[in-house]
């Protein structure tokens, strides 16, 4: 066989025959047929406790054939977790873009959608109670009464739909309850951190219960402007959600939801990392990477016109379960909208001469609607419905510049033919030489692309289980879904009212007449000059397409008894055909995505051990991707296309060791490759990595003290690992790994938080200090590379420093 499927085998080989010795090991038998009594259930009930509803049905986590993890309230608590970007490194083969909350990207198993623009879906879908959450404006919410979090590895088009080609994440909050229940939470910590949130859940009739829940969350950021002292970063963001659940008899119930976000923060922080020399002059280009400074050693400069991200969301679910003879039919209906600002200062400098920003602004409206019927026998145990969701999105992508820095522009790429190679200070100087007292430099300029967007997306499912025997279930499962997209582009002239008004004053004395030059010459676009843009500015294009998918998935799975199955799949995801906002006409079809995998989940509760273990391979097809291209004068957006290709292993594991001392741990590796790719850059990337590291892990303990009287003590450490990015020919210019030794980017990163908290006798007051990123470490996560070449800028990101505090937690 080749080498790639040799070592597939193996692995295959490898975890099936692990999983059939350990059923033989010593004392295996006694937990499954010599264990009864009390005992045994006491332990059955420690190890499988945690119910999940992955495969739209009620089951034991052990008994679902998926790779999943669950990530449940105690871990969301002791990491002190605020939104899905605090836990990605917890779970290996999990990478959460959440710098900019109103502008995030999830990457699972190595694939992700590379792209900001509404006419690309993700490739992780995010659910918060079975409604899928849209696009990352929207996905990246802060947790309001969060029960768990389900992420369930691979290709889920079967179970979950549209855009889940490298799996799902279920967000599962909490139910209002039948007691009265009140809880508040207060955590302070460095940087000016401030978070508090309160619970309060009231009974209102025999069948009727109301939850309400809130939080506030603020930081100054943990950087500073080296000239004006003010903060940069940080957060401020307060969040609420009221739920009201209601039997309407003994056959039916309802619960109606409202969740609301107001986010208003700074914007993300950018440092300066290229040499400058003294203002007002410039940095010379082409720009050398080894000259880049660490953006970990040196000052932060921050002159960032309107430094702001915010967001207003609001979301109403509204979920009817009625129980009939033969099962349940539950309707859901979802109706979501958000507002949402972001910017970005790409230069990293204080200087007017280098400024450049962009700005995303973001609107989007969406409605679900689905109906699920489920049902079991003593055979049969299957799950049947259809759904209907339409979108309505309107965005506007900014470049904002002043004319100064547009001067930069034209000297560093040689546009003007004057005596200092300026066009708007030249002109300035000419004018005031002649007594004319006009400027045209300080004024604002301004391009923008806006784009909208309407979908309608159909689909009808189902799957069923067959029970064979006791031991053997057979799975299959098939979607059909139907995408319709309307898209258009809308990008005009550059807009500088100021600048034009000065211009309209020139004009009227006839300065132009005077120098030779015409008026037109002032009026010019950098940002957005490929040729479809010029050739359609200040007209309207549009476009509309429709996709259609089957989706299907098989499943075995085989119980050797109570506590031991393995399993083999082979399942389809599908991503929908979408557009490149920032490229007038250019479209892609579909992503498709065909994953075999097989796995073992075994028990021992004698040894009050699990652990569970799979191994993959995927091809990904057509995948799509929205790259900045450097090759031209001023770098552009195009969609880059290509097929890859991964196999791995995945393995995670728990050891209740002793009553009060449990370890845990996850790892994954993965050798993720393009299959058939030809790289912006012209080269030819077929069989190197597409960047992925190899290998992920977390690892955690916990020790709990019982004082009796005096309540309990437990500390807790967690420690997490992420390997080096593996670097292919164009690493370098997608700016990845391997750009510069001083940012050392791409090395691999690790974290360890620890915990120590203490809960009463009573259970009512608890009190905790906790440390996150012990050690200190930052690791450059991006590039802003927009003015490399037309500007001699270039900014970076740095990852969180060490963060500490202290909490207390008043609950009845």
């Amino acid at each position: 066989m080749p080498m790639r499927q040799h070592q597939l085998a193996s692995a295959l080989a490898l975890v099936l025959s692990s999983g059939v010795l350990a059923l033989a090991l010593p004392g295996t038998a006694r937990a499954q047929d010599s264990v009864s009594g009390e005992a045994a259930s006491d332990k059955a009930a420690v190890l499988d406790s945690i119910i999940v509803t992955a495969q739209s049905r009620e089951q034991q986590l052990q008994d679902v054939p998926i790779a999943l993890q669950v990530v449940n309230d105690a871990l969301i608590e002791e990491v002190a977790a605020e939104d899905l970007g605090d836990l990605d490194s917890f779970v290996p083969g999990l990478v959460v873009d959440s710098l900019q909350p109103t502008q995030s990207s999830i990457a699972l198993r190595g694939i992700s959608t590379d792209d900001f623009g509404i006419g690309t879906d993700p490739a992780v879908g995010v659910y918060i109670d079975g409604v899928y959450a849209g696009r990352g404006g929207g996905m990246l919410l802060p947790f309001t009464d969060v029960e768990r979090i389900e992420v369930l590895k691979g290709p889920q088009g079967t179970l979950f739909g549209r855009n889940t080609a490298a799996g799902a994440i279920s967000i599962v909050t909490r139910s209002p309850a039948d007691e009265v229940e009140a809880r508040a939470r207060l955590r302070v910590g460095n940087y000016g951190k401030r978070y508090f949130e309160t619970m309060v859940n009231v009974p209102t009739g025999e069948d009727a219960a109301l939850r309400l829940s809130a939080l506030v969350n603020h930081s100054d950021g943990w950087l500073r402007d080296a000239a004006t002292g003010e903060d940069l970063g940080g957060e401020d963001t307060w969040a609420t959600r009221a739920a009201f659940k209601l039997g309407l008899g003994d056959n039916t119930s309802a619960v109606l939801s409202w969740d609301h976000e107001s986010l208003d923060q700074n914007a993300r922080p950018t440092t300066g990392i290229v040499p400058l020399p003294p203002a007002p002059g410039r940095p010379a280009v082409p720009l050398d990477p080894l000259d880049y400074l660490d953006p970990r050693k040196v000052d932060t400069f921050n002159d960032l016109v309107d430094n702001d991200e915010w967001r207003t969301f609001d979301g109403v679910n509204l979920i009817v379960d009625h129980a009939f003879t033969w099962g349940h039919l539950t309707s859901t209906s979802a109706w979501r909208q958000y507002d949402a600002i972001n910017h970005t200062e790409e230069d990293g400098t204080n200087r007017v001469n280098l400024y450049i920003d962009s700005e995303n602004t973001e609107s989007n409206e969406s409605v679900y609607q689905e109906f699920k019927f489920n049902g079991s026998s003593a055979r049969l145990d299957w799950v049947a419905g259809v759904s209907y969701f339409a979108e309505d999105s309107d965005q506007t992508s900014e470049v904002n510049t002043l004319t100064d820095a547009v001067d930069t522009a034209v000297f560093n790429l040689g546009l003007a033919a004057t005596p200092d190679g300026t066009l708007f200070n030249f002109f300035t100087q000419v004018a005031q030489a002649n007594g004319i007292p006009v400027s045209l430099l300080g004024h604002q300029w301004n391009e923008k692309f806006v784009n909208t967007l309407s979908t309608k997306s159909y689909a009808a499912f189902g799957d069923v289980i067959w029970h064979a025997n006791d031991k053997l279930n057979l799975t299959f499962g098939l979607r059909y879904t139907r995408d319709e997209k309307r898209f258009s582009w809308f990008n005009d002239q550059r807009d500088a009212p100021t600048l034009d008004a000065a211009l309209d004053q020139l004009e009227a004395i006839g300065f132009f007449q005077l120098v030779g030059v015409p008026r037109e010459a002032f009026v010019f676009d950098l940002a957005f000059i490929d040729p479809p843009a010029m050739l359609n500015k200040g007209r309207l294009n549009g476009d509309r397409k429709s996709w259609s998918d089957f989706s299907p998935r098989f499943v075995v799975d085989y119980h050797f008894n109570d506590r031991s199955m393995v399993y083999a799949s082979l399942a389809k995801g599908y991503k929908a055909g979408g557009y490149n906002a920032l490229q007038i006409g250019s479209s892609f079809d579909n992503e498709d995505v065909w994953n075999v995998e097989a796995g073992i989940k075994q028990a021992f509760p004698d040894w009050r051990l699990q652990y569970n273990a799979s191994v993959f391979h995927y091809v990904y097809s057509n995948r799509q991707s929205v790259r900045l291209d450097s090759s031209t004068v001023i770098p552009r957006f195009v969609v880059d296309t290509g097929d890859l290709q991964a196999w791995g292993l995945e393995f995670d594991t728990r050891w209740q060791a002793t009553d009060a001392f449990v370890l845990d741990f996850n790892a994954a590796f993965i050798d993720s490759e393009f299959k058939d790719y030809t790289g912006i850059g012209g080269n030819d990337l077929s069989g190197q990595p597409t960047g992925e590291p190899y290998f992920s892990a977390a690892a955690g303990a916990s020790y709990r003290w019982q004082l009796g009287d005096a309540g309990d003590l437990r500390l807790s450490a967690r420690h997490t690992y992420r390997g080096a990015t593996r670097c292919n020919d164009e690493s370098q210019t997608q700016t990845t790994c391997g750009t510069s030794p001083a940012l050392d980017q791409g090395e691999a990163q690790s974290r360890t938080d620890l915990r120590l908290g203490w809960s009463s006798a009573s259970g009512r007051l608890g009190m905790a200090v906790y440390g996150h990123n012990l050690a200190d470490n930052r690791y450059v996560t991006g590039l802003n590379t927009y003015g490399k070449d037309a500007f001699g800028t270039v900014g970076a990101t740095v990852s969180e420093p060490r963060t500490y505090g202290f909490e207390v937690t008043l609950q009845y």
